[in-house]
């Protein structure tokens, strides 16, 4: 498992950059995928799994079965961790581990300030995802003299819990979300060859 994990994040690197990436040793063929490809294969890791455990757990938890609540503070409260602190600790666990890529949760509307978009591409993407239902935005910027290819994926409320914390929570500047709605983006970057 290390070996795959390894030759993934080597082959993303490497992909990224342009250049053509062998998928084994022991084949001759080599495979290239751009980094439009690399975020999409990305986030629909992310996203399924993010459904699964709000859908499965959270909400089957929360408010079908009643049997434990899901908070902030889950530590304190003997709770479910909420679905968007559980991908920002995987995103924090993962700048970790590699520089290879980045995510983050961000929201035109966020809670929790820190999730509130700070670049012009990553403002740009969070409108046009909240406007333009199913497509995904994509641009490139430079940060700290480094060129990246940044991608936006709209984070819709899969479940009724998503809309229920979000518009019930005290520091929410947007009551009014519905099943289905955006709620505000995911953000995929990787650095690319300037």
């Amino acid at each position: 498992m290390k070996k795959l994990k390894t030759l993934l994040l080597s082959t993303s690197l490497v992909a990224i950059i342009g250049l053509p990436i062998a998928a084994s040793s022991n084949v001759s063929e080599t495979a290239m995928f751009t980094p439009k490809q690399l975020t999409d294969w990305l986030h629909l890791v992310m996203s399924t799994d993010r459904a699964v455990y709000t859908k499965k757990i959270v909400n089957r938890l929360v408010k079908k079965e009643k049997v434990i609540k899901a908070s902030e503070h889950f530590e304190d409260d003997k709770a479910l961790v909420l679905p968007a602190q559980m991908f920002r600790f995987g995103a924090e666990t993962v700048a970790k581990k590699t520089d290879d890529f980045s995510y983050s949760l961000q929201s035109l509307w966020p809670i929790n300030k820190q999730n509130a978009p700070v670049t012009e591409v990553e403002k740009a993407g969070l409108k046009f995802v909240a406007e333009n239902k199913g497509q995904n935005y994509y641009g490139e910027e430079e940060l700290g003299g480094v060129k990246y290819f940044t991608a936006v994926y709209a984070d819709t409320a899969v479940a009724p819990v998503c809309v229920s914390c979000h518009n019930e929570h005290k520091d929410t500047p947007k009551s009014d979300f519905k099943l289905g709605d955006v709620m505000g983006g995911v953000v995929i970057r990787v650095p690319i060859k300037g």
